[in-house]
């Protein structure tokens, strides 16, 4: 008998923490961020239906809680501690840096011990987040670093720690965010599938 629970229903979790894992690694050993970047994206896309997954099974009272508790230290994980190792990788390393990165974390932390608050009875529905969810991330800032493109570097990154602070902000104030439903779980795997053949295409 081993702790946890490793039933169908917490797979696609797993195995969003396992591939924000990979991108930690890939962003201090490989010269090509996008391929971290698009390991952000794809624990992002095992965020997005896994719990969709988790209902679909029939799981005990103990085997819900221990979900909700693992998607919490999952996402701290792939979507806060990831993408800072994305940041440091990027060459943003400056003393102001690593106050921006502490402030990010601080901020995601906060906004995931809300949201289990918020939704501690896990059987009533959800039509709204407060605060900008930080799976957002997985979208966010592969988007925002396709301006690197087009933008001159130092500017760029400027730009790229501006967004950083203005995620940061949203998960903390208290304004609504629709959370995704029906067609809306297809387009943002849609998405999720363009970005991540402009960054194996494009950015290699």
């Amino acid at each position: 008998m081993i702790v946890g629970k490793w039933n169908k229903s917490v797979l696609l979790t797993y195995a969003g923490l396992l591939i924000a894992v990979l991108g930690m690694v890939l962003a201090f050993t490989c010269e090509k961020i996008n391929y971290s970047i698009c390991c952000l994206m794809v624990a992002g896309v095992c965020d997005l239906f896994d719990g969709m997954v988790a209902r679909r099974c029939k799981r005990t009272a103990e085997e819900k809680q221990f979900g909700i508790e693992l998607d919490s230290i999952v996402d701290t994980m792939s979507f806060i501690a990831l993408p800072v190792c994305i940041f440091i990788a990027m060459g943003l390393t400056q003393i102001w840096d690593i106050v921006i990165f502490m402030f990010f974390a601080l901020a995601g932390v906060a906004r995931l011990a809300y949201f289990n608050i918020d939704t501690a009875d896990s059987e009533k529905a959800i039509k709204y987040y407060i605060g900008l969810p930080v799976t957002y991330t997985a979208l966010i800032f592969p988007l925002l670093y396709l301006l690197s493109l087009p933008v001159e570097n130092s500017i760029f990154l400027w730009i790229f720690r501006a967004g950083i602070v203005v995620v940061s902000v949203l998960e903390l104030i208290k304004v609504k965010f629709a959370k995704p439903k029906g067609v809306w779980y297809g387009i943002f795997g849609v998405m999720a599938i363009a970005l991540l053949i402009v960054y194996l295409a494009v950015l290699r």
